[in-house]
This record gives C-alpha cells, sequence and structure tokens, in this order.
C-alpha cells in the first residue's frame, strides 16, 4: 500500500470521534477513485476494522446476490461459518455481535451497490443500529459510496437517519500542495508547467496521481496511461460511468460531452443544444452529475450588494472527464491501433484551449491557496467565483474567469492564463477591455490579478499594470 498523503483535516475530525462516549455514525462520499476507502483504512490503522463491499451494478446482480456476498465476507473477516444470507437483519446482527467490544471501525463501503435492490435494506441497518451497534460506545460506523445522489436522497434525506449521522465528509480533489507531494524525491527535477500538464488529466484525484510514474516526463506518463489501450485511464471513464449510473449511463455522458468544448454553459444552453423541452429530468441529471464531482455549477452575484444571483453557468470541473471526451473517446479505434505512439500531444486539436480550461479548474479547485497569495483573509471575502455579466441595451456583456470581492469595496479582477510560451503585453489591453466592460460602483477600488504557467514576458512586468503575478509554481508550493 502507497503512504498516505493529504486529508489532514478530514483525519482530525475522524479521531475526533472516539473522545467521544458514544458510537458514531459516519458518511462519507465523493467520486470514484478520491480515496474514501483509503481515508477510512489510514484513520482505523491502529484499531480493529472490518471493511465490507458491495458488488458492482449489474442487471443479473440480486438482492440476494449482495446479501451473500456480505455473508462471506462476514465468514472470512471473523473465521465463522458463512451465516444464512436471506436477510439483512441477520447479517447485521453476525455484524453487532462481533464487534460489540472495544475500540473498531466498520465500513461499508459503496452502499449503494448493496441496498439498490432491497427496499428494506435501509430500514434494518437503521434498526441494527439503533438497537445493536450503539451499545459499543467506542464503535465507528462508516457508510461510504460514489453515488453521492444516492446517499443524499436514501440517507441524508431520509427521515430514518435523521439525527443518527455524527458526521459527514464529503471528499474533493487534493489541493495543489498535496499533489506536489506525488513527485516525491523526483519533485525538483519536475518543472511547474510539467507538474501542470500531469495535472490536466489527473487533476488531483489521488488514485490517478499514484500510478504516474515520476521517472518519465508529464508527456510520456499521458501516452502511457491514455493512449495505449492497456492504459490505466483508457476505459477508466466507461468503468466509473456503468458503475455510478447503470443504465443511464448513455444521458449522462451526452450532457458532459456537450459541456466538454466549452468553458461554461447555461442550463437553456443545454436545453438547445440537446434539443430537449425545459423539463425538471435534465435539471436532476445535472444535480447527479454535480453530487458525482464531475460538474460544477458557478454562480454569478450583484456586485452592488454582494446577494448572489440566480444565474449560473455549469462548467466540467474533473479534468480526467473532460480529457477523455475531447482526445480518447473519439480517438479509440486510433489508439488500439497505436496510431499515438509517436505522435507529440501539443500537435492534438485544440491542445491549447484545453489547457486552458484544464488550468482554470486547477486555479478554481485551489482558491483558497490563491488567497493565501493574495494575503486575504477568508472572512474578508464576500464573494468569489468566476464571474460573468449579462449583455443588455445598458451595457456589455463580460466574463471574468475568477474575481474576488471583499467587504473593503475591492474587486480581485484574475485572468487565469495558460500558454505554451511566455504570456505576452497583449494581455494587458485584453484585461483593460474586460474591465472597461465591467459594471461596478464608483467607489469601488480594483486590483487585476495574473495567473500564469509557463512564464510572462519582461512587457507585462515593465507595464506595472497588475497588482499581482502568480506563478503556476507559486500555487503548487503554497
Amino acid at each position: 500500500m502507497t503512504s498516505f498523503i493529504g486529508r489532514e483535516r478530514e483525519l482530525r475530525q475522524l479521531h475526533d470521534l472516539f473522545s467521544r462516549k458514544t458510537a458514531n455514525l459516519v458518511v462519507v462520499k465523493g467520486r470514484r477513485r478520491i480515496g474514501k476507502s483509503r481515508l477510512i483504512e489510514e484513520f482505523a490503522k491502529d484499531v480493529k476494522f472490518f471493511a465490507f463491499s458491495g458488488l458492482p451494478p449489474m442487471e443479473e446482480i440480486t438482492a440476494q446476490h449482495q446479501r451473500d456476498e456480505f455473508a462471506r465476507q462476514l465468514g472470512r473477516l471473523f473465521y465463522i461459518p458463512i451465516p444464512y444470507s436471506a436477510d439483512w437483519s441477520d447479517l447485521f446482527w453476525h455484524l453487532a455481535h462481533h464487534t460489540q467490544e472495544g475500540r473498531c471501525v466498520i465500513l461499508l463501503d459503496e452502499i449503494s451497490w448493496m441496498g439498490l435492490k432491497d427496499p428494506t435494506f435501509l430500514g434494518k441497518l437503521k434498526n441494527a443500529w439503533d438497537l445493536r451497534f450503539k451499545k459499543n460506545a467506542e464503535l465507528v460506523l462508516v457508510l461510504c459510496g460514489s453515488v453521492s445522489s444516492w446517499i443524499e436522497k436514501n440517507i441524508l434525506s431520509s427521515t430514518g437517519f435523521v439525527g443518527r449521522i455524527d458526521l459527514i465528509l464529503t471528499l474533493n480533489e487534493l489541493s495543489l500542495h498535496d499533489c506536489n507531494k506525488f513527485w516525491g524525491a523526483s519533485s525538483e527535477q519536475w518543472s511547474a508547467y510539467e507538474k501542470f500538464k500531469a495535472l490536466s488529466v489527473t487533476g488531483g484525484v489521488p488514485r490517478y496521481l499514484e500510478i504516474l510514474s515520476p521517472q518519465l516526463s508529464a508527456e510520456e506518463n499521458i501516452k502511457r496511461l491514455c493512449f495505449i489501450q492497456e492504459g490505466f485511464l483508457f476505459n477508466e471513464f466507461e468503468q466509473i460511468f456503468h458503475d455510478l449510473f447503470a443504465r443511464r449511463s448513455d444521458t449522462y455522458k451526452e450532457i458532459l460531452s456537450c459541456l466538454g468544448e466549452k468553458p461554461h454553459a447555461s442550463l437553456d444552453d443545454l436545453f438547445k443544444e440537446l434539443k430537449m423541452k425545459k423539463s425538471g429530468i435534465l435539471s436532476d441529471y445535472i444535480e447527479d452529475l454535480i453530487l458525482a464531482g464531475f460538474l460544477k455549477r458557478d454562480y454569478t452575484w450583484s456586485i452592488r450588494n454582494g446577494a448572489v444571483s440566480r444565474l449560473s453557468h455549469l462548467r466540467i470541473s474533473d479534468n480526467y472527464v473532460r480529457f477523455y471526451l475531447k482526445y480518447i473517446l473519439p480517438n479509440k479505434t486510433k489508439i488500439e491501433r497505436d496510431a499515438f505512439v509517436d505522435r507529440s500531444l501539443t500537435t492534438l486539436p485544440g491542445w491549447e484551449s484545453l489547457m486552458g480550461f484544464q488550468f482554470e479548474n486547477l486555479v478554481l479547485q485551489n482558491r483558497a491557496e490563491l488567497h493565501k497569495l493574495l494575503h486575504l483573509d477568508p472572512n474578508e471575502i464576500v464573494n468569489d467565483n468566476p464571474y460573468f455579466q449579462r449583455q443588455t441595451k445598458d451595457q456589455r456583456g463580460c466574463q471574468i474567469d475568477y474575481m474576488i470581492q471583499t467587504r473593503f469595496n475591492s474587486l480581485y479582477i484574475c485572468e487565469v492564463k495558460f500558454s505554451k510560451n511566455p504570456i505576452n503585453v497583449r494581455v494587458v489591453e485584453e484585461m483593460k477591455e474586460k474591465i472597461k466592460a465591467l459594471v461596478f460602483p464608483k467607489h469601488f477600488s480594483y486590483r487585476p490579478v495574473l495567473i500564469h504557467v509557463n512564464g510572462v514576458d519582461e512587457d507585462v512586468i515593465a507595464s506595472e499594470f497588475f497588482a499581482e503575478i502568480i506563478n503556476f509554481g507559486d500555487l503548487i508550493n503554497t
């Protein structure tokens, strides 16, 4: 097992549970490969630990198959004959019986798979918690899953579990600071630009970072993982989407494909592109993708009073998903013929535009580190997000990559700029045009900020236009 990296806050929250004098029920959710099970393993490494996992959803898998598998895992973990598995109540009784004393952690992993085809599963789990598990004041029961929408609907919003859940953890991608640790002793041999290229595919997903080889260049790693049919990421998308969304996976894929070529889109844009009538069904699908960690909804706001608007844009927030839809999926047949073995990635169509989208994602997912570099106290921030202003007869439309509004009536207007070459002085005029279009009260001040990955020309620095110029390497090392 690889050494554990990051998640210090989550580990502290989990360890604090043992200071209480009652049993604790925990929910952990997040996208596949984000490290949910690994976090619980790390938390439980010094106590008794019993992990169970459901069978991946397939049409032929029945509720009885799930119970049979759970019974087999019980038998193996406790060295007992495989229990009778006709009823979840009996299985939970066996588990509670063997964990009734001492510090122990029970993990029910991919819980939605376990209970998907048995409507009595959660009710019987609730009863087992109330009547059996809670009697061990040193027990932590963790319900873990990747189908966050199922957890939200069936556990977090269920009257059966109201008042019973002691801790809810939603795992997001690792910070750039933690991502940097995966390069280990080779970290100094990799430039910030090389690291960015690797992260443009992996994002901050721990499992993807683990399979990077620090001895290879970013391009060689990407080819090895994505552009040969044996590569780990070649079929990863199909696997995780089938496991998460089963027969509806094509619908979710179609939604993401519509967003793949754009930095963002409104819900109305999606209705038009998908040629769908306006209904709640598409909104439900989008909410599932947001809960699963593949999409983000960015709300704009009123600069005048700081109120968040109802207007929002959607964007793919998962770098691997966008990379897969852009370059792997359309080229699968060619990849299977080894057509990409000797091809430079920078010759792929739309490479620089895609890298720009991926760079923006990484910056937005690490805004806390950016705030530190800008010496901003979180308590001073009124709003921060990608900002857009709609065109009307009285104002021009404009889009700001990222903007921070403080309670001191200051706007930090951030240009997040990817370029394979050092950024030239044209960026100054581009930013001036955006600021000219932006409508804000006269008593506000503004500070332009440039965030880049591959250097800037001396003319940009000499212009003294930007209040701050931040290198991607600064974010990694914050």
